[in-house]
Formats: C-alpha cells, sequence, structure tokens
C-alpha cells in the first residue's frame, strides 16, 4: 500500500473536492491524513514537513502575489458601480442591428471586461443579467445565446491582467527555476508577471477573433440562430459610445502598458489600476465631477514628470533646481490625494466601497488559503514519491516530448472538469512542469498552453465555474442542458487555439521576446 499512497492521495483530494467539502480544507486535511499514513507506512521522512514554515513565509513575502487583491479591488469596484452594465448596453445598441451583432458585442465587451476587470464571475453574471435576455427577446438560439454569454466571461481569464496569469507566473517561474537547477545551472533565468502578460494578449486576441468568426460564419450558414436585433433607443451617438469604451480603455492602458513597457511592477500597476476604478465609478456617481478631473490630472501629470524628472531628496547635492521640483511634486501629490480621498467618500456614501472590499476579502482569502494548503500537499505528495513517478511517467511517454506535452495538457483538461484552476495551478502544475521544461518546451510557449487550457476548465462540465455563474443569472427559459450545449463549439475553438500556439509558439513568445 505504501508504494501507492501518492495515487491515493490524489484520489482521495478529487473525491473529498467532490462530495462538497471546502477546497482549502480538503487539501490540508488530506495532506495530513496521507502524511500520518506515510508515516506510519515507513513510506515517507515526516521530517519533509519541517519545510512548509519556509513555504508559508515565502508566500507571505511574494511580492507577485500582492498584485492579486489589487486587480480584484480594481475589478470589484468597476462590477458594483454598473461600469460594465453600462459598457454591455452600449455595445450591444451599437453591433444589435447586424446579423449576430448581439453575439459580437458581447464577445468585445467580454474582452475589455477581462482586461480591465479580470474577473469571471462578475462578467458571467452582468452579462448573464443583461445580454442573454436581449438575445433570447430577439430570437437567439437559446444554446447559442447562452455560450456566447458564458465563454465570453471567461476571457478574464487569459487576457492580461488576470488572477489565473498572476498565479500561472508565479507556478511557472519555480518550476523553471527547478528544471535549471536540475540540469546544473546556478544561475538560473526566471520568468516575470510581464513576460506572461505580454506573451498572453496576442493568444488572448486571438481567441476574440476566433469566437466572433465562428459567430459570423454561424450567422451565414444558420442565419435563425441570430437574427438581428435593435434595441432600446437605436444605435448611440459616437460621443455616446467613447464616453462608454474610453474610461475602461484608459484604464486598460494605465495598467498593461505600465507593466508591458517596463515603467512599474506588476504589483504597482495593480495600484494604479484599483485607484484608476475609483476615480471612475466617483465619476459615474458624483455629479462634482470636475474635482475628480483635476485629481486624475495631477496624478497624471505627477508620473510624467517623476519619469522624465526624477528626484532624490534624500541626496545631499541637490540644487535648488531640485528642491523647487521636489516642492512642485508635493503639491501635485497632495492635491490628487485629496481628490482621491473624495472620490472613495464618494464611494463609500453610495455603499460600493464596502461591498467592492467585502468582495475582494473573500475571494483573496479563498485563494491564499487554497495555496496554502496546497504547499503542504505537495510537500507530502513529493515526500510519498509523487514527484519521481510524475517525472518517470513523463519521460517514458511515447513520442518523448511531444508525447509528454499531450499527457499533460489531456491531464490538465480533464482535471478541469473537476478542478478549480487554483487548484490546478498550485497542486498539478508543479509536479509536471519541470518534467516538461527539462524535455525541451519552452516555457513562455508552455505558460500559454496552460492557460488556455486551464481557462477551459471554467466551461466543462459538470464543475465549470462560468456554468455554475450563468445558471444562477440565467432566465428561466434557459435550461442547463442548453448551457452545457452552448458551450461546446466553443470549447473545440479553445482547442484550435491550443495546436495554433503549439504549432505557431511565435504567437506567444514573439511579444516578450521583443519587450524584455
Amino acid at each position: 500500500m505504501g508504494a501507492y499512497l501518492d495515487l491515493l492521495m490524489f484520489v482521495a483530494l478529487i473525491a473529498a473536492i467532490l462530495i462538497g467539502f471546502p477546497v482549502a480544507f480538503s487539501i490540508a486535511g488530506i495532506s495530513i491524513i496521507f502524511a500520518y499514513l506515510g508515516w506510519v507506512t515507513g513510506a515517507m521522512d515526516v521530517s519533509i514537513l519541517g519545510a512548509s514554515g519556509q513555504r508559508i513565509f515565502g508566500l507571505l513575502t511574494n511580492n507577485v502575489l500582492i498584485a492579486i487583491p489589487l486587480f480584484v479591488l480594481m475589478g470589484a469596484i468597476l462590477e458594483k458601480s454598473k461600469i460594465a452594465e453600462e459598457l454591455l448596453e452600449t455595445m450591444a445598441r451599437t453591433f444589435g442591428g447586424l446579423r449576430g451583432g448581439l453575439g459580437i458585442s458581447v464577445v468585445l465587451v467580454g474582452a475589455l471586461l477581462a482586461a480591465s476587470t479580470g474577473i469571471v464571475g462578475a462578467t458571467v453574471i452582468a452579462m448573464g443579467l443583461i445580454a442573454l435576455p436581449a438575445m433570447l427577446r430577439a430570437g437567439y438560439d437559446k444554446s447559442l445565446a447562452a455560450g456566447t454569454v458564458c465563454t465570453a466571461g471567461t476571457l478574464g481569464q487569459i487576457i492580461p491582467p488576470s488572477t489565473l496569469l498572476i498565479i500561472l507566473s508565479d507556478v511557472m517561474s519555480n518550476g523553471f527555476q527547478q528544471a535549471q537547477y536540475e540540469q546544473g545551472k546556478f544561475s538560473v533565468e526566471t520568468l516575470s508577471v510581464g513576460q506572461v502578460f505580454a506573451a498572453a494578449l496576442v493568444p488572448g486576441l486571438m481567441l476574440v477573433v476566433l469566437y466572433i468568426a465562428y459567430i459570423l460564419i454561424r450567422g451565414l450558414v444558420r442565419p435563425n440562430d441570430m437574427p438581428p436585433a435593435l434595441l432600446g433607443d437605436g444605435r448611440p451617438d459616437w460621443q455616446e459610445i467613447m464616453s462608454s469604451i474610453m474610461p475602461p480603455v484608459g484604464l486598460i492602458i494605465a495598467v498593461l502598458g505600465t507593466i508591458l513597457t517596463g515603467i512599474a511592477t506588476p504589483t504597482e500597476a495593480a495600484a494604479v489600476g484599483a485607484v484608476g476604478a475609483v476615480f471612475m465609478a466617483a465619476m459615474k456617481l458624483d455629479s462634482n465631477k470636475q474635482v475628480l478631473r483635476v485629481g486624475v490630472g495631477l496624478f497624471v501629470l505627477l508620473a510624467l514628470f517623476t519619469l522624465n524628472f526624477p528626484v532624490r531628496l534624500q541626496r545631499n547635492d541637490l540644487t535648488g533646481v531640485d528642491f523647487a521640483l521636489g516642492m512642485v511634486y508635493l503639491v501635485l501629490a497632495v492635491g490628487g490625494m485629496a481628490s482621491l480621498i473624495y472620490a472613495v467618500w464618494t464611494l463609500i456614501k453610495h455603499k460600493i466601497l464596502q461591498f467592492s472590499l467585502t468582495s475582494t476579502l473573500t475571494m483573496t482569502s479563498m485563494i491564499f488559503a487554497t495555496i496554502l494548503a496546497a504547499g503542504m500537499f505537495s510537500l507530502v505528495f513529493v515526500g510519498l514519491g509523487g514527484e519521481d513517478r510524475v517525472a518517470q511517467i513523463l519521460s517514458n511517454m511515447p513520442g518523448g516530448a511531444t508525447g509528454a506535452l499531450i499527457f499533460a495538457m489531456l491531464m490538465i483538461f480533464v482535471l478541469g472538469f473537476f478542478l478549480d484552476f487554483v487548484e490546478i495551478a498550485v497542486i498539478v502544475l508543479p509536479l509536471v512542469v519541470p518534467g516538461l521544461i527539462l524535455l525541451g518546451h519552452d516555457p513562455i510557449m508552455l505558460t500559454i498552453l496552460i492557460a488556455i487550457n486551464l481557462q477551459t476548465s471554467f466551461l466543462t462540465p459538470p464543475f465549470g465555474f462560468s456554468l455554475f455563474y450563468l445558471r444562477g443569472a440565467a432566465p428561466k427559459e434557459i435550461t442547463t442542458a442548453h448551457i452545457y450545449k452552448g458551450v461546446m463549439p466553443f470549447i473545440l475553438i479553445q482547442a484550435i487555439a491550443v495546436v495554433f500556439i503549439w504549432l505557431l509558439p511565435q504567437i506567444a513568445t514573439a511579444l516578450p521576446s521583443f519587450l524584455f
């Protein structure tokens, strides 16, 4: 029995999650039980658990992961302030007159919300409440409407910034370093969040194009599935379109632009995004917009001046010009902070900030509790010999490196039927990634292939999270069978995207190579 405890441990974890026991407690509890069984049977040296403290400390001091709650807060504020709904309504009115126009607008809004919020649940629910009833009233096929909404909402996992990509960059970087150590290299390379964001940008946009192409082709082949529909007051004018689209686009440029150009770290850019979301929400809710616009302008001026004319006031060789610039920067910072405090007070007054902070705390706690428990799980799994077993399976797979990658991708895809992306990322990937890199696979390309695969886990029955989100928000005439049937073509499209990137890795590697 001791020789197979590692396999039994994995089966027990899936069983515990399937019966509905809380995920973090399932992972931690299974780890403790199998650590005891391994000690009793002599299959494991229990002293390996002494490394748990180091792993926990490493997690709590990981600067990269600080970006997660900031990005979650940014998305929660945009969702609670109804900015996402306004964007969706405007886009639906813009494209609704075209055949398949509502479907195209849902995909485009999903992409914009993905790049500005990164929260799958909020996006799916918002579109399920607004776009789905409009699509049904227009005479859209029920399965197509449900599948489009569900799939567009998951773009928040592959289009940066996203929680999945942040977690994945940390896991993949650790696996890349481990592979290099096993190759005898001690001056190792790492993967940064910026590289992963850059690598995911083109594949994410490629998925958007593939989704829209499918909708257009289906509209030609089966026109009755998606008739044109004029909504509300008809097509909006350009001023209305720009007023809805430009704030989210500006926020996307501020966040992604600073990361990809190297101006800010992902954590700093996440803070910029959270502050930008506060200003955007306050401008929508408060009539005194001039004060808020001035505050945004002051922060922009402060960023531009400090980037081009930095001043270090702690130095002892400062000139009069340096002191004058320092005072100007201080005035800009104080003015911007006063405007930000006013914006925060506006959100508190409208009870937006309280709900956003609660959502952020809940989601962040879930993610970090899972990561903490997964650290213990992987220690016990390694202690029971699971890491050696996985490496042996990969190295002995027929087809060499290609066969190993196909096996790993299929395993991740199947696990996506039962496990959340966080659990797969922090439990499974540390075991398979080093072996795949040692077999010669490019870590950047591998990261994006896995990211799209993990994104698919939101759509795969029976436990895809997007399916549950939409089931709760969809009208009564949409059944679970409609949702399952509707996502199937999009799952196939994502499989095609994986093949594209595999055959043309430059889709993922060209932009990070150019920028970094």
